[in-house]
Protein backbone atom coordinates (compact mmCIF):
# COMPACT_ATOMS: atom_id res chain seq x y z
CA UNK A 1 0.00 0.00 0.00
CA UNK A 2 1.14 3.54 -0.82
CA UNK A 3 -0.58 6.56 0.68
CA UNK A 4 -0.25 10.22 -0.25
CA UNK A 5 -0.36 12.53 2.76
CA UNK A 6 -0.99 16.27 2.61
CA UNK A 7 -0.26 18.57 5.56
CA UNK A 8 -1.22 22.21 5.91
CA UNK A 9 -2.39 23.10 9.41
CA UNK A 10 -0.42 26.32 9.78
CA UNK A 11 2.79 27.20 8.02
CA UNK A 12 4.16 24.08 6.30
CA UNK A 13 2.68 23.11 2.94
CA UNK A 14 3.83 19.51 2.73
CA UNK A 15 3.13 16.31 0.81
CA UNK A 16 4.54 12.84 1.24
CA UNK A 17 4.13 9.32 -0.06
CA UNK A 18 4.51 6.47 2.41
CA UNK A 19 5.16 2.96 1.10
CA UNK A 20 3.99 0.43 3.67
CA UNK A 21 5.94 -2.45 2.14
CA UNK A 22 9.32 -0.70 2.39
CA UNK A 23 8.47 1.67 5.27
CA UNK A 24 9.92 4.46 3.14
CA UNK A 25 8.48 7.95 3.43
CA UNK A 26 9.38 10.68 0.94
CA UNK A 27 8.49 14.18 2.12
CA UNK A 28 8.29 17.43 0.13
CA UNK A 29 7.76 20.69 2.05
CA UNK A 30 7.47 24.38 1.23
CA UNK A 31 7.20 26.37 4.45
CA UNK A 32 5.57 29.77 4.75
CA UNK A 33 7.93 32.39 6.19
CA UNK A 34 6.20 35.55 7.47
CA UNK A 35 8.00 38.77 6.72
CA UNK A 36 7.56 39.91 10.30
CA UNK A 37 5.74 38.80 13.42
CA UNK A 38 3.99 35.47 13.69
CA UNK A 39 1.86 33.48 11.30
CA UNK A 40 -0.85 35.48 9.52
CA UNK A 41 -3.75 33.13 8.62
CA UNK A 42 -4.63 34.90 5.34
CA UNK A 43 -1.01 35.01 4.16
CA UNK A 44 -0.47 31.41 5.23
CA UNK A 45 -3.54 30.22 3.32
CA UNK A 46 -2.41 32.13 0.21
CA UNK A 47 0.91 30.35 0.50
CA UNK A 48 -0.90 27.01 0.83
CA UNK A 49 -2.91 27.70 -2.33
CA UNK A 50 0.29 28.17 -4.30
CA UNK A 51 2.52 25.62 -2.60
CA UNK A 52 0.27 22.58 -2.06
CA UNK A 53 -0.13 21.69 -5.77
CA UNK A 54 3.63 21.95 -6.25
CA UNK A 55 4.62 19.77 -3.27
CA UNK A 56 1.98 17.19 -4.19
CA UNK A 57 3.30 17.01 -7.74
CA UNK A 58 6.88 16.58 -6.53
CA UNK A 59 5.89 13.89 -4.01
CA UNK A 60 3.99 11.90 -6.63
CA UNK A 61 6.83 12.27 -9.11
CA UNK A 62 9.33 10.94 -6.57
CA UNK A 63 7.09 8.01 -5.70
CA UNK A 64 6.78 7.12 -9.41
CA UNK A 65 3.98 4.66 -8.58
CA UNK A 66 0.23 4.81 -8.02
CA UNK A 67 -1.16 5.58 -4.56
CA UNK A 68 -3.95 3.67 -2.86
CA UNK A 69 -5.37 6.46 -0.66
CA UNK A 70 -5.11 10.19 0.01
CA UNK A 71 -4.76 11.33 3.63
CA UNK A 72 -4.94 14.94 4.77
CA UNK A 73 -4.62 16.93 7.97
CA UNK A 74 -8.24 17.55 8.89
CA UNK A 75 -7.34 19.57 12.00
CA UNK A 76 -6.58 21.10 14.39
CA UNK A 77 -5.06 24.19 12.84
CA UNK A 78 -5.78 27.45 11.06
CA UNK A 79 -9.13 27.22 9.30
CA UNK A 80 -8.12 28.97 6.04
CA UNK A 81 -5.08 26.69 5.66
CA UNK A 82 -7.02 23.53 6.48
CA UNK A 83 -9.67 24.37 3.90
CA UNK A 84 -7.05 24.66 1.15
CA UNK A 85 -5.60 21.27 2.05
CA UNK A 86 -9.01 19.63 2.42
CA UNK A 87 -10.09 20.87 -1.00
CA UNK A 88 -6.87 19.60 -2.60
CA UNK A 89 -7.19 16.17 -0.92
CA UNK A 90 -10.81 15.71 -2.02
CA UNK A 91 -9.97 16.67 -5.60
CA UNK A 92 -7.00 14.28 -5.71
CA UNK A 93 -8.92 11.38 -4.18
CA UNK A 94 -11.65 11.89 -6.79
CA UNK A 95 -9.23 12.21 -9.69
CA UNK A 96 -7.23 9.14 -8.64
CA UNK A 97 -10.38 7.23 -7.62
CA UNK A 98 -8.96 6.25 -4.22
CA UNK A 99 -10.32 6.52 -0.65
CA UNK A 100 -9.97 9.67 1.44
CA UNK A 101 -8.61 9.62 5.01
CA UNK A 102 -9.03 12.52 7.45
CA UNK A 103 -6.17 12.60 9.98
CA UNK A 104 -5.99 14.38 13.33
CA UNK A 105 -2.71 16.30 13.19
CA UNK A 106 -1.90 15.84 16.90
CA UNK A 107 -2.57 12.10 16.86
CA UNK A 108 -0.26 11.91 13.86
CA UNK A 109 2.55 13.34 16.03
CA UNK A 110 1.93 10.56 18.55
CA UNK A 111 1.52 7.86 15.92
CA UNK A 112 4.76 8.65 14.08
CA UNK A 113 6.68 8.40 17.34
CA UNK A 114 5.13 5.04 18.13
CA UNK A 115 5.66 3.82 14.56
CA UNK A 116 9.31 4.83 14.30
CA UNK A 117 10.21 3.67 17.82
CA UNK A 118 8.36 0.37 17.74
CA UNK A 119 7.14 1.02 21.30
CA UNK A 120 4.14 -0.95 22.47
CA UNK A 121 2.05 1.68 24.27
CA UNK A 122 3.91 4.92 25.00
CA UNK A 123 2.93 8.23 26.55
CA UNK A 124 3.40 11.02 24.00
CA UNK A 125 4.51 14.55 24.81
CA UNK A 126 3.46 16.88 21.99
CA UNK A 127 5.39 20.14 22.12
CA UNK A 128 4.26 22.25 19.21
CA UNK A 129 3.77 25.88 18.32
CA UNK A 130 0.10 26.10 19.21
CA UNK A 131 -0.03 23.49 21.93
CA UNK A 132 1.60 21.32 24.52
CA UNK A 133 -0.14 18.22 25.73
CA UNK A 134 0.37 14.71 27.01
CA UNK A 135 -1.41 11.83 25.31
CA UNK A 136 -1.84 8.18 26.25
CA UNK A 137 -4.07 5.52 24.76
CA UNK A 138 -6.85 4.16 26.98
CA UNK A 139 -10.11 2.37 26.19
CA UNK A 140 -10.23 3.02 22.45
CA UNK A 141 -9.03 6.63 22.33
CA UNK A 142 -6.02 8.80 22.94
CA UNK A 143 -6.63 10.52 26.27
CA UNK A 144 -5.34 13.98 27.10
CA UNK A 145 -3.57 13.66 30.45
CA UNK A 146 -2.48 17.29 30.54
CA UNK A 147 -2.23 20.32 28.26
CA UNK A 148 -1.48 24.00 28.19
CA UNK A 149 -4.12 26.15 29.82
CA UNK A 150 -3.17 29.26 27.85
CA UNK A 151 -0.59 29.63 25.07
CA UNK A 152 1.27 26.85 23.29
CA UNK A 153 4.90 26.24 24.16
CA UNK A 154 6.20 27.21 20.73
CA UNK A 155 4.01 30.30 20.60
CA UNK A 156 5.32 31.40 24.01
CA UNK A 157 8.91 31.17 22.78
CA UNK A 158 7.99 32.89 19.50
CA UNK A 159 6.29 35.70 21.42
CA UNK A 160 9.51 36.36 23.32
CA UNK A 161 11.54 36.20 20.10
CA UNK A 162 9.24 38.70 18.38
CA UNK A 163 9.72 41.06 21.31
CA UNK A 164 13.42 41.05 20.42
CA UNK A 165 12.73 41.59 16.72
CA UNK A 166 13.82 38.10 15.73
CA UNK A 167 12.25 36.20 12.84
CA UNK A 168 9.81 33.31 12.84
CA UNK A 169 10.12 30.69 14.18
CA UNK A 170 11.95 32.03 17.20
CA UNK A 171 12.90 28.69 18.76
CA UNK A 172 16.19 28.16 16.89
CA UNK A 173 17.39 31.69 17.72
CA UNK A 174 16.50 31.28 21.41
CA UNK A 175 18.27 27.90 21.51
CA UNK A 176 21.42 29.34 19.94
CA UNK A 177 21.61 32.32 22.31
CA UNK A 178 20.83 30.15 25.36
CA UNK A 179 24.07 28.21 24.84
CA UNK A 180 26.06 31.36 25.67
CA UNK A 181 23.98 32.44 28.67
CA UNK A 182 23.84 31.84 32.40
CA UNK A 183 20.70 30.75 34.22
CA UNK A 184 18.21 33.51 35.00
CA UNK A 185 15.27 32.48 37.20
CA UNK A 186 11.81 32.85 35.65
CA UNK A 187 8.34 31.70 36.75
CA UNK A 188 7.80 27.94 36.82
CA UNK A 189 4.21 26.71 36.64
CA UNK A 190 2.98 23.11 36.73
CA UNK A 191 -0.60 22.32 37.70
CA UNK A 192 -0.79 18.56 37.98
CA UNK A 193 0.03 17.62 34.40
CA UNK A 194 -1.25 20.89 32.92
CA UNK A 195 1.01 23.73 31.83
CA UNK A 196 0.91 27.52 31.71
CA UNK A 197 3.41 29.42 29.55
CA UNK A 198 1.91 32.90 29.10
CA UNK A 199 3.37 34.20 32.35
CA UNK A 200 6.91 32.95 31.77
CA UNK A 201 6.97 34.49 28.27
CA UNK A 202 5.88 37.86 29.66
CA UNK A 203 8.40 37.63 32.50
CA UNK A 204 11.17 36.90 29.98
CA UNK A 205 10.25 40.02 28.01
CA UNK A 206 10.24 42.11 31.16
CA UNK A 207 13.64 40.74 32.18
CA UNK A 208 15.20 41.80 28.87
CA UNK A 209 13.57 45.24 29.15
CA UNK A 210 15.05 45.54 32.65
CA UNK A 211 18.55 44.94 31.34
CA UNK A 212 19.14 41.25 32.00
CA UNK A 213 21.46 39.93 29.24
CA UNK A 214 19.48 38.38 26.41
CA UNK A 215 21.50 35.16 26.47
CA UNK A 216 20.79 34.71 30.19
CA UNK A 217 17.06 35.19 29.67
CA UNK A 218 17.06 32.73 26.76
CA UNK A 219 18.85 30.21 28.98
CA UNK A 220 16.38 30.72 31.82
CA UNK A 221 13.38 30.59 29.47
CA UNK A 222 14.41 27.21 28.10
CA UNK A 223 15.21 25.81 31.53
CA UNK A 224 11.85 26.85 32.96
CA UNK A 225 9.63 25.86 30.04
CA UNK A 226 11.33 22.58 29.20
CA UNK A 227 11.65 21.47 32.83
CA UNK A 228 7.89 21.98 33.19
CA UNK A 229 7.26 19.83 30.11
CA UNK A 230 9.61 17.15 31.40
CA UNK A 231 8.05 17.13 34.86
CA UNK A 232 4.60 16.84 33.32
CA UNK A 233 5.79 13.93 31.18
CA UNK A 234 7.20 12.17 34.24
CA UNK A 235 3.94 12.66 36.10
CA UNK A 236 2.11 11.11 33.15
CA UNK A 237 4.43 8.09 33.18
CA UNK A 238 3.90 7.69 36.92
CA UNK A 239 0.12 8.05 36.69
CA UNK A 240 -0.30 5.55 33.87
CA UNK A 241 2.42 3.13 34.93
CA UNK A 242 3.96 3.30 31.43
CA UNK A 243 7.68 3.04 30.78
CA UNK A 244 7.86 4.42 27.23
CA UNK A 245 7.81 8.08 26.14
CA UNK A 246 7.80 9.52 22.64
CA UNK A 247 8.19 13.15 21.67
CA UNK A 248 6.25 15.00 18.97
CA UNK A 249 5.93 18.54 17.67
CA UNK A 250 8.25 21.13 16.20
CA UNK A 251 9.59 22.30 19.57
CA UNK A 252 10.85 18.72 19.97
CA UNK A 253 13.71 19.64 17.64
CA UNK A 254 15.31 21.56 20.52
CA UNK A 255 18.33 19.63 21.79
CA UNK A 256 17.91 20.84 25.38
CA UNK A 257 14.34 19.55 25.58
CA UNK A 258 15.33 16.20 24.10
CA UNK A 259 18.23 15.99 26.54
CA UNK A 260 16.01 16.69 29.54
CA UNK A 261 13.47 14.06 28.52
CA UNK A 262 16.16 11.45 27.84
CA UNK A 263 17.77 12.12 31.22
CA UNK A 264 14.46 11.91 33.06
CA UNK A 265 13.53 8.63 31.39
CA UNK A 266 16.95 7.11 32.02
CA UNK A 267 16.68 7.98 35.72
CA UNK A 268 13.35 6.18 36.09
CA UNK A 269 14.22 3.22 33.84
CA UNK A 270 11.92 4.27 30.99
CA UNK A 271 12.61 4.26 27.25
CA UNK A 272 12.61 7.53 25.30
CA UNK A 273 12.37 8.17 21.58
CA UNK A 274 12.43 11.38 19.54
CA UNK A 275 11.79 11.00 15.80
CA UNK A 276 14.13 12.56 13.26
CA UNK A 277 13.55 16.32 12.86
CA UNK A 278 11.75 15.84 9.53
CA UNK A 279 9.03 13.94 11.45
CA UNK A 280 8.91 16.41 14.36
CA UNK A 281 8.15 19.63 12.55
CA UNK A 282 4.80 19.91 10.77
CA UNK A 283 5.12 17.42 7.93
CA UNK A 284 3.08 15.24 5.59
CA UNK A 285 5.16 12.17 6.40
CA UNK A 286 3.34 11.59 9.68
CA UNK A 287 -0.02 12.24 7.93
CA UNK A 288 0.82 9.62 5.29
CA UNK A 289 2.02 7.04 7.85
CA UNK A 290 -1.06 7.36 10.05
CA UNK A 291 -3.26 7.61 6.97
CA UNK A 292 -1.91 4.25 5.78
CA UNK A 293 -2.72 2.61 9.13
CA UNK A 294 -6.22 4.09 9.11
CA UNK A 295 -6.89 3.13 5.48
CA UNK A 296 -5.76 -0.44 6.12
CA UNK A 297 -8.28 -0.61 8.98
CA UNK A 298 -11.07 0.77 6.79
CA UNK A 299 -11.06 4.17 8.51
CA UNK A 300 -11.75 6.19 5.38
CA UNK A 301 -14.17 9.08 5.14
CA UNK A 302 -16.85 10.01 2.58
CA UNK A 303 -16.31 13.34 0.87
CA UNK A 304 -19.61 14.58 2.28
CA UNK A 305 -18.30 14.05 5.84
CA UNK A 306 -14.78 15.39 5.28
CA UNK A 307 -15.17 18.99 6.46
CA UNK A 308 -12.10 20.28 8.27
CA UNK A 309 -12.19 21.10 11.98
CA UNK A 310 -9.85 23.81 13.31
CA UNK A 311 -10.64 22.65 16.88
CA UNK A 312 -10.25 18.90 16.24
CA UNK A 313 -9.15 17.42 19.57
CA UNK A 314 -7.28 14.12 19.71
CA UNK A 315 -9.61 12.66 22.34
CA UNK A 316 -12.53 12.99 19.90
CA UNK A 317 -11.13 10.32 17.56
CA UNK A 318 -12.05 6.63 18.04
CA UNK A 319 -8.84 4.64 17.52
CA UNK A 320 -9.82 1.57 15.50
CA UNK A 321 -6.56 1.05 13.61
CA UNK A 322 -4.53 -0.06 16.62
CA UNK A 323 -5.13 -1.82 19.91
CA UNK A 324 -2.14 -2.26 22.21
CA UNK A 325 -1.52 -5.59 23.87
CA UNK A 326 -3.08 -5.87 27.31
CA UNK A 327 -0.70 -4.94 30.09
CA UNK A 328 -0.57 -7.02 33.23
CA UNK A 329 -2.19 -5.26 36.18
CA UNK A 330 0.28 -4.50 38.97
CA UNK A 331 -0.04 -6.40 42.21
CA UNK A 332 -1.87 -4.57 44.98
CA UNK A 333 1.37 -4.26 46.95
CA UNK A 334 3.60 -3.43 43.96
CA UNK A 335 5.64 -0.23 44.46
CA UNK A 336 4.76 2.67 42.19
CA UNK A 337 7.48 5.07 41.05
CA UNK A 338 6.33 8.60 41.70
CA UNK A 339 7.24 11.60 39.58
CA UNK A 340 9.07 13.45 42.34
CA UNK A 341 9.99 11.28 45.27
CA UNK A 342 11.21 7.94 46.48
CA UNK A 343 9.11 6.40 49.22
CA UNK A 344 10.41 3.90 51.77
CA UNK A 345 8.03 2.13 54.14
CA UNK A 346 9.33 1.93 57.72
CA UNK A 347 6.82 0.16 59.93
CA UNK A 348 3.76 2.36 60.20
CA UNK A 349 5.58 5.29 58.60
CA UNK A 350 6.73 6.22 55.13
CA UNK A 351 9.92 8.18 54.53
CA UNK A 352 9.46 10.33 51.46
CA UNK A 353 12.51 11.95 49.86
CA UNK A 354 12.20 14.36 46.96
CA UNK A 355 14.77 13.10 44.51
CA UNK A 356 17.28 15.38 42.84
CA UNK A 357 16.17 15.88 39.26
CA UNK A 358 19.37 16.21 37.30
CA UNK A 359 17.50 17.29 34.15
CA UNK A 360 16.59 20.57 35.91
CA UNK A 361 19.06 23.38 36.44
CA UNK A 362 20.53 22.87 39.95
CA UNK A 363 19.24 26.22 41.22
CA UNK A 364 15.72 25.52 40.01
CA UNK A 365 15.78 21.96 41.28
CA UNK A 366 17.02 22.93 44.73
CA UNK A 367 14.37 25.64 45.05
CA UNK A 368 11.52 23.38 44.00
CA UNK A 369 12.57 20.54 46.30
CA UNK A 370 12.75 22.88 49.32
CA UNK A 371 9.54 24.75 48.53
CA UNK A 372 7.55 21.60 47.87
CA UNK A 373 8.80 19.85 50.98
CA UNK A 374 7.75 22.82 53.12
CA UNK A 375 4.42 23.09 51.34
CA UNK A 376 3.63 19.41 51.75
CA UNK A 377 4.44 19.39 55.46
CA UNK A 378 2.51 22.56 56.20
CA UNK A 379 -0.56 21.91 54.03
CA UNK A 380 -0.88 18.25 55.02
CA UNK A 381 -1.14 19.36 58.66
CA UNK A 382 -3.43 22.31 57.94
CA UNK A 383 -5.77 20.16 55.87
CA UNK A 384 -5.98 17.64 58.69
CA UNK A 385 -6.88 20.40 61.14
CA UNK A 386 -9.60 21.52 58.70
CA UNK A 387 -11.20 18.08 58.89
CA UNK A 388 -9.76 16.60 55.68
CA UNK A 389 -8.20 13.16 56.32
CA UNK A 390 -4.45 13.27 55.65
CA UNK A 391 -1.44 11.41 57.07
CA UNK A 392 0.19 12.64 60.26
CA UNK A 393 3.47 14.47 59.61
CA UNK A 394 6.05 12.94 61.95
CA UNK A 395 9.27 14.62 60.86
CA UNK A 396 10.46 17.24 58.38
CA UNK A 397 13.99 17.73 57.04
CA UNK A 398 13.83 20.59 54.54
CA UNK A 399 17.57 20.51 53.80
CA UNK A 400 17.31 16.86 52.75
CA UNK A 401 13.88 17.42 51.14
CA UNK A 402 12.59 14.57 53.28
CA UNK A 403 9.34 13.92 55.15
CA UNK A 404 8.34 11.14 57.51
CA UNK A 405 4.60 10.55 57.33
CA UNK A 406 2.06 8.16 58.76
CA UNK A 407 1.43 5.19 56.45
CA UNK A 408 -2.23 5.29 55.43
CA UNK A 409 -4.49 3.17 53.28
CA UNK A 410 -4.06 -0.06 51.41
CA UNK A 411 -3.86 1.22 47.83
CA UNK A 412 -4.25 4.28 45.64
CA UNK A 413 -7.65 5.35 44.35
CA UNK A 414 -6.41 4.50 40.84
CA UNK A 415 -6.69 0.84 41.79
CA UNK A 416 -10.04 1.16 43.58
CA UNK A 417 -12.03 3.84 41.76
CA UNK A 418 -15.80 3.82 42.31
CA UNK A 419 -18.42 6.57 41.95
CA UNK A 420 -18.93 6.62 45.72
CA UNK A 421 -15.23 7.15 46.37
CA UNK A 422 -15.07 9.83 43.67
CA UNK A 423 -18.02 11.58 45.32
CA UNK A 424 -16.16 11.59 48.63
CA UNK A 425 -13.10 13.06 46.91
CA UNK A 426 -15.38 15.91 45.81
CA UNK A 427 -16.48 16.40 49.41
CA UNK A 428 -12.85 16.36 50.62
CA UNK A 429 -11.81 18.96 48.04
CA UNK A 430 -14.77 21.17 48.96
CA UNK A 431 -13.73 21.07 52.63
CA UNK A 432 -10.14 21.82 51.68
CA UNK A 433 -11.16 24.81 49.60
CA UNK A 434 -13.49 26.08 52.30
CA UNK A 435 -10.40 26.27 54.52
CA UNK A 436 -8.58 28.36 51.89
CA UNK A 437 -6.29 25.53 50.80
CA UNK A 438 -5.51 24.07 47.38
CA UNK A 439 -4.10 20.57 46.84
CA UNK A 440 -2.49 21.31 43.48
CA UNK A 441 -2.20 17.69 42.29
CA UNK A 442 -5.22 15.65 43.44
CA UNK A 443 -4.83 12.75 40.99
CA UNK A 444 -6.07 9.23 41.61
CA UNK A 445 -2.50 8.39 42.66
CA UNK A 446 -2.64 11.00 45.42
CA UNK A 447 -5.78 9.65 47.11
CA UNK A 448 -5.25 6.65 49.38
CA UNK A 449 -7.98 4.11 50.07
CA UNK A 450 -8.33 1.89 53.13
CA UNK A 451 -11.65 0.16 53.61
CA UNK A 452 -14.25 2.91 53.74
CA UNK A 453 -11.69 5.66 54.41
CA UNK A 454 -10.02 8.08 52.01
CA UNK A 455 -6.94 10.23 52.62
CA UNK A 456 -5.50 13.03 50.48
CA UNK A 457 -1.70 12.82 50.19
CA UNK A 458 1.16 14.66 48.45
CA UNK A 459 0.41 18.37 48.86
CA UNK A 460 3.73 19.40 47.31
CA UNK A 461 2.08 21.52 44.60
CA UNK A 462 -0.47 22.94 47.04
CA UNK A 463 -0.96 26.51 48.20
CA UNK A 464 -3.05 28.82 50.33
CA UNK A 465 -5.75 30.24 48.09
CA UNK A 466 -9.38 31.18 48.30
CA UNK A 467 -9.55 31.95 44.57
CA UNK A 468 -12.26 30.17 42.59
CA UNK A 469 -9.81 29.60 39.72
CA UNK A 470 -7.40 27.60 41.86
CA UNK A 471 -10.22 25.58 43.35
CA UNK A 472 -11.59 24.77 39.90
CA UNK A 473 -8.11 23.67 38.77
CA UNK A 474 -8.04 21.09 41.58
CA UNK A 475 -11.22 19.53 40.21
CA UNK A 476 -9.89 19.76 36.65
CA UNK A 477 -6.69 17.94 37.59
CA UNK A 478 -8.58 15.17 39.38
CA UNK A 479 -10.97 14.64 36.49
CA UNK A 480 -8.06 14.67 34.03
CA UNK A 481 -6.37 11.86 35.92
CA UNK A 482 -9.61 9.87 35.83
CA UNK A 483 -10.43 10.36 32.14
CA UNK A 484 -6.81 9.73 31.20
CA UNK A 485 -6.62 6.30 32.79
CA UNK A 486 -10.06 4.79 33.43
CA UNK A 487 -12.45 3.15 31.00
CA UNK A 488 -14.81 5.64 29.36
CA UNK A 489 -18.00 4.64 31.23
CA UNK A 490 -16.15 4.36 34.54
CA UNK A 491 -14.51 7.76 34.02
CA UNK A 492 -17.81 9.45 33.14
CA UNK A 493 -19.48 8.08 36.27
CA UNK A 494 -16.55 9.11 38.48
CA UNK A 495 -16.42 12.66 37.07
CA UNK A 496 -20.15 13.10 37.56
CA UNK A 497 -19.81 11.79 41.11
CA UNK A 498 -16.93 14.06 42.10
CA UNK A 499 -18.98 17.05 40.98
CA UNK A 500 -21.99 15.81 42.93
CA UNK A 501 -19.86 15.53 46.04
CA UNK A 502 -18.40 18.98 45.52
CA UNK A 503 -21.82 20.52 44.82
CA UNK A 504 -23.22 19.11 48.06
CA UNK A 505 -20.43 20.52 50.20
CA UNK A 506 -18.79 23.34 48.24
CA UNK A 507 -19.26 26.54 46.28
CA UNK A 508 -21.33 26.30 43.09
CA UNK A 509 -19.18 29.11 41.62
CA UNK A 510 -16.24 26.68 41.52
CA UNK A 511 -18.19 24.29 39.32
CA UNK A 512 -19.17 27.16 37.05
CA UNK A 513 -15.50 28.13 36.75
CA UNK A 514 -14.60 24.48 36.12
CA UNK A 515 -16.65 24.58 32.92
CA UNK A 516 -14.58 27.59 31.83
CA UNK A 517 -11.30 25.86 32.73
CA UNK A 518 -12.32 22.73 30.81
CA UNK A 519 -13.02 24.89 27.74
CA UNK A 520 -9.53 26.40 27.75
CA UNK A 521 -7.80 23.46 26.14
CA UNK A 522 -6.26 24.91 22.99
CA UNK A 523 -8.52 22.98 20.63
CA UNK A 524 -11.92 23.08 22.34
Amino acid sequence: MRVLGIEGTAWAASAAVHDVATDETRIETDAYSPVSGGIHPREASEHMSEAVPAVVERALDRADAPVDAVAFSRGPGLGPCLRVVGTAARALAGRLDVPLVGVNHMIAHAAIGRHRSGYADPVCLNASGANAHLLAYADGRYRILGETMDTGVGNAIDKFARHLGWGHPGGPAVEARARDGDYHALPYVVKGMDFSFAGVASAAQDAVDDGVPVADVCHGLQESVFAALTEGAERALALTGRDELVLGGGVGQNSRLRGMLAEMCAARGADFFAPAPRFLRDNAGMIAVLGAKMAAAGETIPVADSAVDPDFRPDEVPVRWWTPAARAAPADDAPVDGAEATVRVDGDSVVKTRAVKSYRHPSLDSRLRRERTRAEARLTSEARRAGVPTPLVRDVDVAAAQLTLQYVGDCDLAAALTPDRARRVGERLAALHDAGLVHGDPTTRNVRVGGERLWLVDFGLGAHSGHVEDHAMDLHVFEGSVTGTAAEDEAAAACEAVREGYRAAGDEAVLARLADVDARGRYR
